[in-house]
């Protein structure tokens, strides 16, 4: 059963607006300093933190397996992260879908949604990683179609509390239940994304989930035609207008006080870091999604996204990466947080169009499956046996009994 969310029912807290990392090492061009794995651990836990202080929606980080990157994974940063922070949204970008269990997945993120308290969704996506695959025990050739049959079992696991599946990529399950059962029967809302397949775009759709395209890296509204299409097939699927669809874009900014600050502070960082290097930074500036300047100058670029894609309910920001020191990049996210995103927040509120829904977040979606009512709280089935004896706990009444004791028996 497809969950849509239908425009007088979906109610949130309007836009979100927040940052996103990868996590990625590498040594400073302006002194040669290179952050070790702890360190880098340890300044993306205070780069969350001030998003959250400076009243940013939603921290997002990336899972990678590989030199020079240190997010591994993110279940367990974004747990401890929930332990230090009150109000921000917790979110990957992305969690690779292809190449987990969606089983472990189920399990993974709806007890982070527990620890969170409800402030997290997540993002699947394929990643760009090629040897991953292998490192993972799977074939890079069947990249879509694991994506496309792994969330479909894990939209499953979050939905029906007795499971039986079968497919092509994983061992069958048989009255299989995940647990824990998401936080009052509701699951994270899920992003799907994507950047060049249309197959993603399309489950993205038929399900009624958001799309994230990451606007960056790439052409000035290079992803149009696939956010289009999203849209389409949106409406198509019956969720609503394609004005509905819940679309997420990604972006890279750097602000200083005044424009000529903010160039000559980042340039070194820019054209030294290795898959830019070679490349001009003005003529990225000119050509692609890239921020920088001053705020009034983020903020106008910005808006130019709400132009060419329409109403859309949630833009990040990568701040944190190219070796950019910590301190540096803490500056990032307070001038995000209050120069530019109060602007944006103002500005692409008076421009939207009547009816457009906001970003879900965990109790409008509450709100939309209960109403009034109290939401559902799983408990475990006392019919069901355990996994090692196959006996239940709440059965056998006998103190002596071997089916309280399996290991003795």
């Amino acid at each position: 059963m497809l969950f849509t969310l239908s425009n007088d029912r979906r109610k949130a807290d309007t836009m979100q607006f927040g940052i996103f990392s990868v996590g990625d090492i590498a040594p400073d061009p302006t002194t040669g300093y290179t952050q070790s794995e702890a360190e880098r651990i340890s300044n993306l836990v205070r780069i969350a933190q001030r998003a959250d202080e400076v009243g940013l929606d939603v921290f997002a980080l990336g899972e990678h397996h590989n030199p020079p990157f240190v997010p591994s994974s993110p279940p367990t940063l974004l747990a401890h992260i929930a332990a230090l922070t009150k109000r921000i949204i917790l979110s990957t970008s992305v969690t690779l879908i292809t190449t987990n269990d969606p089983v472990k997945l189920a399990e993974d993120y709806a007890m982070l949604q527990h620890v969170a308290k409800g402030r997290l969704d997540l993002m699947v996506g394929r990643g760009n990683t090629v040897p991953v695959y292998p490192w993972f025990g799977k074939d890079i050739r069947q990249g879509v179609a694991l994506a496309l049959e792994n969330y479909n079992l894990l939209h499953r696991l979050w939905r029906e509390d007795v499971v039986d599946w079968e497919g092509s990529f994983r061992t069958p399950l048989q009255g299989f239940t995940s647990t824990p059962r998401p936080l009052d029967d509701v699951p994270p809302f899920v992003w799907h994304g994507s950047i060049r397949t249309p197959e993603i775009a399309e489950q993205a759709a038929y399900y009624g989930n958001g799309y994230f395209a990451n606007n960056v890296l790439a052409p000035n509204f290079h992803f149009k035609p696939l956010v289009d299409f999203y849209r389409d097939r949106f409406e198509h699927y019956g969720h609503g207008r394609r004005e509905d669809a819940i679309v997420g874009l990604g972006g890279q900014a750097f602000i200083a006080k005044r424009s000529q600050d903010a160039v000559a502070a980042f340039r070194p960082y820019f054209e030294e870091y290795p898959i830019f290097r070679g490349s001009s930074l003005d003529d990225y500036m000119a050509r692609t999604p890239l921020s920088v300047g001053s705020p009034q100058e983020v903020i106008d670029k910005t808006l130019t996204f709400q132009e060419g894609f329409g109403d859309y309910q949630r833009q990040l920001f990568s701040l944190d990466g190219l070796a950019l020191p910590v301190e540096v990049a803490l500056e990032q996210v307070e001038l995000l947080g209050t120069e530019v995103v109060p602007v944006l927040r103002a500005e692409m509120a008076a421009r939207r169009a009547p009816g457009v829904p906001d970003a879900p977040t965990h109790a409008s979606l509450v709100t939309a499956k209960y109403g009034d009512a109290d939401p559902r709280q799983p408990r475990p089935n006392p019919n069901r046996g355990d996994n090692l004896s196959g006996a239940s706990p709440y059965q056998d009444s006998d103190p002596d009994s071997p089916a309280r004791f399996p290991l003795a028996a």
